[in-house]
C-alpha cells in the first residue's frame, strides 16, 4: 500500500519512511492529515496535499510563512503579497488556492482558526494575515487543495492551509541572518531563539518559548530604473502616459495657474468654469523647473510647466516591515489516558508604506457633499488674504495673496483675478504605518478510553488589532484656512514650516480590530473490522463567535482621498460534524464525511463530502473526491453599515480620448474608476461542487510521482457589481451627462452615477469623466475553475560522494478559469489579467510551477529552487467585452498596433541557491543568493498604474534583483 509519497515540491522528507515494507509500519508515527479527524500512518488522503516540512523549506531559502505559502503552484488569481501596498489591504499577505480569492481559502494554525485581518481585500474579502504567523515554530505546513467544507466549514472551497507548530522542544536553538540585494538595499535581518525543557515522554510535560525578530528594508522605483519606474514606454514601442512631463493640468510639486472667476470670494472652491482667456493661459508660480521644462504652445491650454516623472520621485516596490513575535506552549501528560496543552503568541508587524503626495484637486470622500470637491471646477488661490481667512476681501488686515500673480492687477476686481491652481503637495510625505498585533491563545484536552474510544476538546481565542496612521493627506477645512491665510507658500514650498504642513495634513490615526471565540469538541470511535481494516467514525460540534470593527478612517468626510470604506459585524455559528471512515477492502479505502453550519443571521449550510482510494498494488493507488461547500458572506459584504468605494485604473475608449482632443490632453488618459458599494443583509451563501480524480505512483524506489484532475464551481457568486463592466462602458457611449447615466441605469437595479468629474476645461463641450459608478453587492453568477495539479520526487544516490540527489517536480495547469454571468456569457480568465479587479491587476496564471534539487553529502547540503510563472495575455473579460488585443488590451485598448505589441506579458523564471555546511553537531552556517541569474521582472504595462509595469504578486524576485543572505543555525 502506498503511504505518503512526495505530495508536492517541497513535500516531507519522511516520504522513505512512509514507503517502508509493511512489516516497518509500526514503527511511523500516526498524524493527523489536514482535511481528516483520523490519526493515520498513512499520510496520502483520497484529497490531494502539499506537505511542506520546515527542512525543505530551509533548503528552498524562505523564511516566512507568507513566502512558504505563497510559493506552492495552487495559489493564484487574488494571492496578496506585502509588495502590493496601494489596495484596501496594503500591509497584509494572503494566499488564494485555486484563484477563488482570499476569503474561499481557510488558513488554520493548528487546525483551529484565527482572527481575520481587520480590512478586507478589494473592500469585502476577509482572509487572516499570513505576515502575523511566527516563522520559526512552524513544524510544517499542509496545503490540501480541495474543498474541505465538510470538516471545517466556511469558506474552505479553494482548500485549507494548516500550519502546524512544534508540539514540544527541548533545548536551546535558533538562527541568525543577515543579507540585502545588489543594488545595496532590501536590507534583510532575522533572529529567532527557541528554549524548551521537560522530557515529555519521561516526565509528562514539555515547555517552550520562542522569540522571533525581522526587518527588511525599503526598494524604491527609482533605485529600479526603466520601465519599473516610468510610465512613459515609447523607447520600447508603447505609449506616453506620463502626463507629467508634457500636460499643463497634471498635479506636480510645481504650482502652475491659470486666471479664472470666483463666485464666493470667501471660498476657494468657488473657481469659475471657464477660463479668463482662450486659450487659456498658464504661468508656473516658480519658474525653477528642477528636472527640466515643457512649453505648450498649441490647443485650448498654453504655457510652460515643469517636467516631473512622479512615479520614479515617489514609488517604492517594497515597504519597510518590521515584525517580531512571542510564542510558548506547555503540553501535559496527565497520564496514560489524557493529555493536554495551552498555547499563547502574540506577533507585532508593521508595514510601513511611502506613496506620491497628494494632489490639490481632488474629488469629495465617498459619501460627502458635492460643494466639497476642490476639482469642480477648481480650487483658486483668492485675490485677498487676511489673518482670519474669513472675509478677506473686506478685512481691515487683507493683503495681496503673494500666491496669486495675478493678484495686483485685479485688486481692484478680485472676483476675476483668482488663480486656479494645478499642484502636487510635494514638501509634504505621503503614505502610511500599518501595525498589526495579533494576539493568540489556544486550549486543549485530549485522550481514550477503553483503547478504542478517541475524544479532543480544543478552544482558540484571537484578536487582531490594527492601527493605520495616515499621513499626507489634506484636511479640507485646514487647506481652505492656510490659502485665505497665505499660510502655506505655494511659490515657494520648502520655506514651509512643519507647523504648516501638520496643519494642512494631520496625521490620521485609526483603529480596527476582529476577533474570534472557537470551542471544538469531537470523538473518534473504532468500530468494527473490515477486510481492509478498522472501520471508524468520527462525531463533533463547533461553537465559534466573530465579530468585525473596521473603522471608517474618513469618518467625518474632512479628508480629501483618504477612503471611507469601513465593516461591521458580529455572529454566532454552531455546527455539527462527523468523518466515517471505511478500508472496505485491502486496496479500496471510502471516506465520508458532512458538516452542518448555522449561522445567527439566519441561514443555514450542510456539506457532505465523499472520497475514495483505490490501491490496486503497493506502487500505484488511484484517489477521487466529490464535495459541496460554502463561503458565508463577509461582514463587509452583508453588514447593513458596511460601504466601500473600489477604484482601479481604466483606459477610456478612444472616441473619449478623441472627442478631448487627442492623448496629448491628460484628461483622456487612463485613471481610476470607482465602484460604490453597500453591505446587503439579504445575500446568502455562495454554494460550490468540487471534484478532485487523481493517482499516486511509486513505479521505481528512487521515482514517485502524483496528478490530480480538479473541477470547481461556485453558485451565487457574491459580487460587487457583476456588471460594472458595462456600466464603465455604456457611460462612455453617452452624449452628455445625462444621457450617459441614463444609460448606466439602463444595465440594471442598483447601477447609477455616484460621482462625475470635473468639466475638461480645455473641452468644455465633452462629456466629462465617470469618477464613481454604485453597484450592488449580489449574489449572481458562477466561477468554475479546472486543471490539474501534477507533482515528481526523484531520488538517487551519488556513490563517488556518498551523497544523495532529490529533485523534486510542482505544477499547476489551469485550464478553465470562467466567470458565467447571469445572462449566460462567459468571461474566460486563465491566462489573463482578469479578474482584474479581484487580481488586484495581476491576473490568472494558466501555468505555474516550482523545481527543486538538492544535493547532500557528507556535512554539506547545496540546493536550487527555480519558479516558473507562463506568460500572461493582457486582457480582461471583466473589463472589456472582448479578449482580442488589437481592440481590448487593458493597456492600449482600441489601438491595434500598440494592442498587438504588448499583448502577452512575458513567462518568467527566477532560481534561488541555497548552500549550506555542518561545522560541528548542533552548528550549521549557510548561504542564500536569492535570483541568482537576475531575472528582470517581465514588462506588463496593462498592470495597476500604482504598479507601472509590472506584477506584484508572480514577479516580485524579478522587482527585487539578485540578492545575498548569510546566516548560522544551532540546535543544542
Amino acid at each position: 500500500m502506498i503511504c505518503g509519497m512526495a505530495a508536492a515540491l517541497f513535500a516531507a522528507d519522511t516520504a522513505a519512511a512512509q514507503t517502508a515494507p509493511a512489516d516497518d509500519a509500526s514503527q511511523v508515527e500516526e498524524v493527523v492529515v489536514t482535511g481528516s479527524l483520523f490519526r493515520r500512518t498513512d499520510t496520502e488522503t483520497p484529497s490531494p496535499v502539499t506537505v511542506m516540512t520546515a527542512e525543505t523549506l530551509e533548503r528552498a531559502g524562505i523564511v516566512t510563512a507568507t513566502d512558504a505559502i505563497r510559493s506552492v503552484s495552487a495559489d493564484s488569481a487574488g494571492s496578496i503579497g506585502t509588495g502590493f501596498q496601494s489596495g484596501f489591504s496594503a500591509g497584509g499577505s494572503a494566499v488564494s488556492l485555486r484563484g477563488l480569492g482570499v476569503s474561499s481559502t481557510l488558513v488554520l494554525v493548528d487546525g483551529l482558526r484565527s482572527a481575520n485581518f481587520p480590512i478586507s481585500d478589494d473592500g469585502h474579502n476577509s482572509y487572516v494575515d499570513l505576515n502575523s504567523i511566527p516563522f520559526s515554530i512552524i513544524e510544517r505546513v499542509e496545503v490540501l487543495k480541495d474543498g474541505a467544507s465538510s470538516t471545517y466549514g466556511a469558506d474552505a472551497i479553494g482548500g485549507v492551509v494548516n500550519l502546524i507548530t512544534k508540539r514540544q522542544f527541548q533545548g536551546l536553538a535558533g538562527s541568525l541572518q543577515g543579507g540585502l540585494s545588489e543594488q545595496n538595499d532590501a536590507e534583510h535581518g532575522r533572529a529567532d531563539l527557541t528554549f524548551g525543557w521537560g522530557d515529555y515522554e519521561q516526565t509528562g510535560w514539555n515547555f517552550y518559548v520562542n522569540a522571533e525578530y525581522q526587518r527588511d528594508g525599503r526598494v524604491t522605483n527609482n533605485s529600479r530604473g526603466f520601465p519599473y519606474n516610468n510610465r512613459d514606454l515609447r523607447i520600447i514601442g508603447g505609449l506616453d502616459n506620463n502626463s507629467a512631463d508634457n500636460t499643463l493640468t497634471t498635479a506636480t510639486p510645481s504650482a502652475i495657474v491659470t486666471r479664472v472667476s470666483q463666485t464666493d470670494l470667501n471660498n476657494p472652491l468657488a473657481g469659475g468654469i471657464n477660463t479668463a482667456t482662450t486659450p487659456a493661459v498658464f504661468n508656473l508660480l516658480n519658474p525653477n523647473c528642477r528636472y527640466g521644462s515643457y512649453t505648450v504652445t498649441t490647443g485650448g491650454s498654453r504655457g510652460t510647466g515643469c517636467q516631473y516623472n512622479l512615479e520614479d520621485l515617489y514609488n517604492q516596490i517594497q515597504p519597510l516591515q518590521e515584525r517580531y513575535s512571542f510564542s510558548g506552549r506547555l503540553s501535559i501528560k496527565f497520564n496514560d489516558y489524557v493529555e493536554g496543552y495551552i498555547t499563547g503568541m502574540f506577533s507585532h508587524d508593521l508595514v510601513s508604506i511611502k506613496n506620491a503626495p497628494r494632489a490639490l484637486r481632488a474629488t469629495q470622500p465617498f459619501g460627502g457633499s458635492p460643494s466639497q470637491a476642490s476639482n469642480n471646477p477648481g480650487i483658486v488661490l483668492p485675490v485677498y488674504i487676511c489673518s482670519t481667512g474669513v472675509n478677506c476681501a473686506t478685512a481691515s488686515d487683507r493683503r495681496l495673496n503673494p500666491n496669486n500673480p495675478y493678484a495686483a492687477a485685479y485688486a481692484n476686481d478680485p472676483a476675476n483675478g483668482a488663480a486656479r491652481i494645478y499642484y502636487l503637495f510635494g514638501d509634504i510625505p505621503a503614505g502610511s504605518d500599518r501595525s498589526n498585533d495579533v494576539i493568540r491563545g489556544t486550549a486543549g484536552l485530549f485522550g481514550s478510553v477503553d483503547g478504542d474510544w478517541n475524544w479532543r476538546i480544543e478552544a482558540v481565542a484571537a484578536r487582531d488589532n490594527l492601527e493605520i496612521e495616515q499621513y499626507g493627506f489634506l484636511n479640507i477645512a485646514n487647506l481652505l484656512n492656510a490659502i485665505n491665510t497665505g499660510a502655506y507658500n505655494f511659490v515657494n514650498p520648502e520655506a514651509n514650516s512643519s507647523a504648516v504642513r501638520n496643519f494642512v495634513s494631520p496625521r490620521v490615526v485609526t483603529p480596527s480590530y476582529s476577533q474570534l471565540f472557537s470551542l471544538d469538541a469531537s470523538v473518534t470511535k473504532t468500530l468494527w473490522t473490515l477486510p481492509g481494516g478498522d472501520m471508524q467514525l468520527a462525531l463533533g460540534a463547533q461553537i465559534r463567535r466573530e465579530k468585525l470593527v473596521n473603522r471608517n478612517q474618513n469618518q467625518r468626510l474632512d479628508t480629501y482621498t483618504l477612503t471611507t470604506s469601513s465593516a461591521f459585524g458580529q455572529h454566532t455559528v454552531s455546527a455539527g460534524y462527523f468523518e466515517l471512515l471505511a478500508p472496505v477492502l485491502e486496496q479500496l479505502e471510502v471516506n465520508l464525511s458532512g458538516r452542518y453550519d448555522h449561522y445567527s443571521e439566519g441561514f443555514s449550510h450542510f456539506s457532505p463530502k465523499v472520497g475514495v482510494k483505490w490501491t490496486p498494488f503497493r506502487e500505484l493507488a488511484f484517489r477521487a473526491t466529490a464535495s459541496e461547500g460554502f463561503r458565508a458572506p463577509t461582514f463587509a459584504e452583508s453588514g447593513p453599515l458596511s460601504q466601500y468605494a473600489g477604484f482601479s485604473t481604466y483606459t477610456p475608449p478612444a472616441s473619449f480620448v478623441a472627442a478631448h482632443g487627442g492623448s496629448s490632453n491628460g484628461y483622456g488618459l487612463a485613471y481610476s474608476l470607482g465602484g460604490g458599494y453597500v453591505g446587503n443583509p439579504e445575500l446568502e451563501p455562495e454554494i460550490s461542487k468540487s471534484y478532485t480524480a487523481g493517482m499516486i505512483a511509486q513505479p521505481f524506489n528512487w521515482l514517485s510521482f502524483t496528478v490530480d484532475y480538479f473541477n470547481v464551481k461556485k453558485d451565487g457568486l457574491i459580487v460587487a457589481g457583476p456588471k460594472i463592466a458595462d456600466a464603465r462602458a455604456a457611460y462612455f457611449q453617452g452624449a452628455n451627462v445625462t444621457d450617459a447615466c441614463a444609460r448606466v441605469a439602463a444595465v440594471g437595479p442598483g447601477y447609477s452615477c455616484n460621482l462625475i468629474d470635473a468639466i475638461d476645461p480645455l473641452y468644455p463641450d465633452a462629456l466629462p469623466r465617470v469618477l464613481i459608478i454604485n453597484a450592488p453587492f449580489v449574489n449572481a453568477s458562477s466561477y468554475e475553475t479546472e486543471g490539474f495539479d501534477f507533482s515528481a520526487t526523484v531520488t538517487a544516490p551519488v556513490p563517488w560522494i556518498d551523497g544523495t540527489f532529490t529533485s523534486r517536480l510542482e505544477f499547476t495547469k489551469t485550464l478553465k478559469a470562467n466567470l458565467i454571468t447571469d445572462d449566460g456569457q462567459v468571461q474566460k480568465y486563465a491566462g489573463t489579467l482578469g479578474p482584474y479587479q479581484l487580481s488586484s491587476g495581476n491576473g490568472t496564471p494558466d501555468l505555474r510551477g516550482n523545481w527543486q534539487n538538492t544535493l547532500e553529502w557528507d556535512r554539506y547540503q547545496i540546493s536550487t529552487t527555480t519558479y516558473f510563472v507562463d506568460k500572461i495575455k493582457s486582457v480582461a473579460a471583466d473589463q472589456r467585452n472582448g479578449t482580442d488585443c488589437a481592440q481590448n488590451n487593458i493597456y492600449a485598448p482600441g489601438n491595434p498596433t500598440i494592442g498587438e505589441r504588448f499583448c502577452y506579458i512575458d513567462a518568467f523564471v527566477t532560481t534561488d541557491l541555497t548552500a549550506s555546511a555542518q561545522l560541528a553537531e548542533g552548528l550549521e552556517v549557510y548561504a542564500n543568493v536569492g535570483n541568482m541569474f537576475n531575472a528582470p521582472a517581465p514588462v506588463a504595462p496593462a498592470a495597476y498604474s500604482s504598479a507601472p509595469n509590472f506584477l506584484t504578486t508572480f514577479h516580485y524576485a524579478g522587482l527585487i534583483g539578485r540578492t545575498f543572505r548569510l546566516g548560522a543555525r544551532f540546535n543544542f
